[in-house]
This record gives C-alpha cells, structure tokens and sequence, in this order.
C-alpha cells in the first residue's frame, strides 16, 4: 500500500524505516556510485531527511519498503536550491504551491509495478496538499521511466551529455494526472485517495518552513 508519512511518522514504523534508508544506500551508493553517506547501519541518510520531509513510500505486505520518494516544500532548504540552481540559470525556485521531489528509491528485488505506484503517490500528495507542480533534478536513466508513464516533466535547464546528462524539471499536478497513474499503477484511485487520507489527518510539519 501506499503510505505518506513524516519523519515522526515514519520513526514509529521501525523496520519500514531501516528497510528505506538501507535500500536508498543499496541503490545510490552500491549500483549507481553516487557519493552519499552511509551510516555505521548501513543508511544512506543526508541533511534534508532532517527537515521534516513526507515520504511517499510503497509499503511491501510484509511491512518493509518497496520503493519511495522524499518530498519537502520550495520555501525551506531543497536540494535544487542548495545544489542545482545552475539548472535553473542561477534562479531560486521557492513557491508554497511547488514542493521538491528527490531521492526515487526502488528496492532492488521490488514488482515492476512500483515505479509507477510511486508516480501515483506523488500525484496523491500533489492534490491533498493543493499544489501546482513538483521540482526535481533526474538523470538520463529516468527518462525512459518517466514517459512509459506517460507523466514527463517540462524540462527547465540540462547539463552533461548522453548517460551523464542531468535535467531539472516540473511535474504539473492535476486530477486528470492522478486518475491517469492510478490507471497506469492499478489502483482504484478511490482506494489511492483513501490511503492517502489515512495517514495525512495531521497537519504536515513541513509546512511551517512555507
């Protein structure tokens, strides 16, 4: 199923927790050799899981993670302000409407389904939090994702060539986006809508940087 949950949230489910920070490191560090920082545990944790993100994770039957993504609101610390904001020629992108996405996890041994129940999380998030679009920096790899879904961002600003080419771009949030990945991740979006509702009945913290 899929789950919103804060960083307080998410501290009380601890063998989902520990199951995400594990695989984020498995996939950024051990198959695509980014430099993160892992822990003595074995998490791949960084400043921003700090500030009292939502992660919109799909939570596997047996209670461990499936796949998940990080977001936080443009008007506190993101990851394209502090690092990409050539991307966007030298401008600070900061919007209450417009919330960054970053850190597109898959378990390693996950249902290829996922990816795209993922995209319908973050179609969720968008609706129930009334905003206009999310931003995120994404590397070659996730283009061909990115239009099987049938959800492609508007691309702001490029950098690097071929497999190393990194993008920044805007996802445009929409009912008519969140019927379409509910179809793509089958999943009644009745039942989408409802999951989403289960665990976003308290106010998100991460809203008081807006």
């Amino acid at each position: 199923m899929l789950r919103y949950l804060t960083s307080r949230n998410l501290s009380e489910l601890a063998d989902l927790r520990a199951s995400m920070f594990a695989d984020r490191a498995r996939q950024f560090r051990d198959r695509l050799n980014w430099a993160v920082t892992v822990d003595e545990r074995g998490w791949e944790r960084d400043d921003y899981d700090d500030l009292d993100p939502v992660y919109v994770i799909w939570q596997r039957p047996d209670g461990l993670h499936g796949g998940s993504m990080r977001f936080l609101p443009t008007g506190g610390r993101t990851m394209v302000n502090d690092h990409f904001r050539h991307l966007a020629g030298g401008r600070r992108i900061s919007h209450p409407k417009v919330w960054e996405c970053t850190r597109f996890c898959l378990a390693a041994d996950t249902d290829a389904q996922v990816a795209a129940r993922l995209m319908l999380g973050g179609a969720e998030l968008g609706a129930g939090l009334g905003l206009t679009r999310a931003v995120g920096v994404f590397d070659a790899r996730m283009v061909r994702i990115y239009r099987h879904l049938g959800w492609e961002p508007d691309i702001l600003g490029s950098a690097g060539q071929g497999r190393d080419a990194v993008s920044l771009g805007f996802w445009r949030f929409s009912e008519a986006t969140r019927q379409r990945m509910a179809h793509k991740a089958g999943i009644p979006a009745a039942l989408s809508r409802q999951w989403y509702l289960s665990d976003m009945r308290e106010p998100v913290p991460a809203l008081a940087a807006v």
